[in-house]
């Protein structure tokens, strides 16, 4: 069975950067997308970025406005979320999930993944 683990999280002052990893293990697939979700508080889950395994395509929510970064690094099967500039609202507890595909990658929603991580809390101070 797949099993993700997110690490890297961790509290920092507003204006401060941090890289999340989510590191895959168990699948035999090649052709697979990971993406990264927040969820804050009493809000809903929000889809930030995906890479995809084979075309290495990447695809990011408008509302990062680009301070967030994900990219993959296949022969260890992590992929990575960068943030920069971060601010007091991107406090949330952040997962990865995966998901085989078998066509064209896109950013996903949360309910088209099936195996999820167990999430790492990022908390942004100002």
């Amino acid at each position: 069975e797949v099993q993700l683990v997110e690490s890297g999280g961790g509290s920092v002052q507003a204006g401060e950067s941090l890289r999340l990893s989510c590191a895959a293990s168990g699948f035999t697939f090649d052709d697979y997308v990971i993406g990264w979700f927040r969820q804050a508080p009493g809000k809903e889950r929000e889809a930030l970025a995906c890479a995809g395994s084979r075309d290495g395509s990447t695809y990011y929510a408008d509302s990062l406005k680009g301070r967030f970064t994900i990219s993959s690094d296949n022969a260890k099967n992590t992929v990575y979320l960068e943030m920069s500039s971060l601010k007091p609202e991107d406090t949330a507890v952040y997962y990865c999930a995966f998901v085989e595909i078998r066509g064209s990658n896109y950013l996903r929603t949360e309910y088209e993944y099936d195996y999820w991580g167990q999430g790492t809390q990022v908390t942004v101070s100002s």
